[in-house]
């Protein structure tokens, strides 16, 4: 049994918030911010729901879908419109999908457990799905501290994946989760985002190696016939080092983070969509997606696109 990837959409905020902006009220720069996790911009704005009602759209378009045949729609977000009910049911709504939906919360990892459940639902007789994931981060965000503040933006990337019974885009799955490291990375009830930032760099590293290399060794192939490596787009350093353990090259890395800052279960999608649309990944040519997060949790997968 297998999966395909039919379309893929995006959407971010219109609204543009620059490092050399946010010197203006925290004691930082832009050459600060930018040697040390890569950004130089983010967008802010819109909220879980609007953004992956859009990016939802645009990935239904894009695989030549109507409403009625999507079967399930698995919406990975951190920051839901409401802790209840489910923000997924109401980009349902927005959409006209008549099916069930609902959320998934695994932080940044939260794109790629999406997908893993939704390759398990097309396995039992679902025929598509659709995948957003969508954040709303700057609701969370102390805007008076350096470190968070700089880190977190908004986003949404979607794509519709389809049953196909003869051949598959996804050849592995490897995913995890460690709770023993839940206080690194978190955001309680009517607070902000907080973190140990050096314990989850070194962690982030030796989770995305291990998982990535578990997925390789399911696939059959190794990290040489790799063309591309889209990761979660939370720091350039961390990129740096985990492809550097994995003998990979930073030029098969997709980095999107300059542009997009760190928005959790969209940056993967956000990177991936980048890469197709200029034409970074061709038909037969594999890719390893990787990601990790609060909880801690981690997911690598690869994929051949078609």
């Amino acid at each position: 049994m297998g999966v395909r990837f039919k379309g893929w959409g995006i959407a971010v905020p219109d609204r543009v918030v620059t490092n050399e902006e946010l010197s203006k009220t925290l004691d930082t720069s832009d050459d600060w911010i930018a040697e040390r996790t890569g950004i130089r911009e983010r967008r802010i704005g819109g909220s879980a729901r609007t953004l992956g009602a859009l990016a939802g759209k645009r990935a239904m378009d894009d695989a030549f879908v109507e409403p009625s045949d999507i079967d399930f729609l698995v919406l990975a977000t951190t920051t839901p419109d409401r802790i209840a009910p489910a923000t997924a049911p109401m980009v349902a709504n927005d959409l006209g999908l008549t099916c069930p939906a609902m959320d998934v919360n695994a932080a940044c990892s939260g794109f790629m457990y999406a997908i893993r459940t939704a390759q398990g639902l097309l396995e039992t007789g679902n025929k598509r799905i659709l995948v957003i994931g969508s954040e709303h981060l700057s609701r969370w965000v102390d805007w008076s501290d350096r470190n968070m503040a700089v880190l977190l933006a908004d986003g949404a990337g979607a794509t519709v994946l389809e049953y196909d019974p003869n051949d598959t885009d996804v050849l592995s799955f490897c995913l995890g989760a460690d709770g023993s490291a839940a206080d690194l990375l978190t955001c309680e009830h009517g607070g902000y985002f907080e973190m140990d930032g050096k314990e989850v760099f070194r962690r982030a590293v030796r989770v995305v190696v291990d998982s990535a290399e578990k997925a390789l060794e399911i696939a059959g192939i190794s990290a040489d016939d790799l063309s591309l490596v889209i990761p979660h787009q939370a720091n350039i350093r961390i990129i740096q080092a985990a492809t550097q353990r994995l003998g990979i090259e930073m030029e098969r890395a997709v980095v999107v983070l300059d542009r997009y800052g760190n928005t959790s279960s969209a940056s993967i999608p956000l990177a991936f969509d980048d890469a197709r649309q200029n034409g970074r990944i061709k038909p037969g040519e594999y890719a390893l997606m990787t990601g990790f997060g609060a909880g801690m949790t981690w997911a690598s997968a690869i994929v051949r696109w078609s």
